[in-house]
């Protein structure tokens, strides 16, 4: 069995945890699955987490990598932190305006807008 692929590129800006998704789809459940253990265990890391999630890389993704980010977003919230959402291609932004999660998500133009916007 091969070793899992590491999804994400961690880097800390001050107090906000930038998280980069590497994968240019996210459609299979095995790693959704892993992004979302990836993203749940540095929510859980942080005792009031500020995360921006950077989307530069994706250009698809399924309904249930959303359900991912929405727990995520519930999980961030319930430990008093923010989480906002940047470089989201048309394509993907048009599936949050269809869904109204773009009322539910903050949602940045670029990484230094969602840096900006979480301190």
């Amino acid at each position: 069995m091969s070793q899992p692929t590491p999804h994400l590129k961690v880097a800390n800006d001050g107090q906000v945890t930038v998280v980069e998704l590497t994968p240019k789809k996210i459609l299979d459940e095995m790693s959704i699955m892993q992004i979302g253990q990836q993203l749940y265990a540095l929510a859980a890391g942080s005792a009031s987490p500020r995360m921006a999630l950077d989307f530069t890389n994706v250009a698809h993704m399924s309904s249930s990598a959303l359900g991912v980010l929405i727990t995520l977003h519930k999980r961030v919230r319930e430990k008093g932190g923010r989480m906002v959402l940047c470089n989201i291609q048309p394509a993907i932004y048009e599936i949050f305006a269809i869904t109204r999660l773009n009322e539910i998500f903050s949602i940045q133009a670029n990484r230094q807008e969602a840096i900006l916007a979480l301190q």
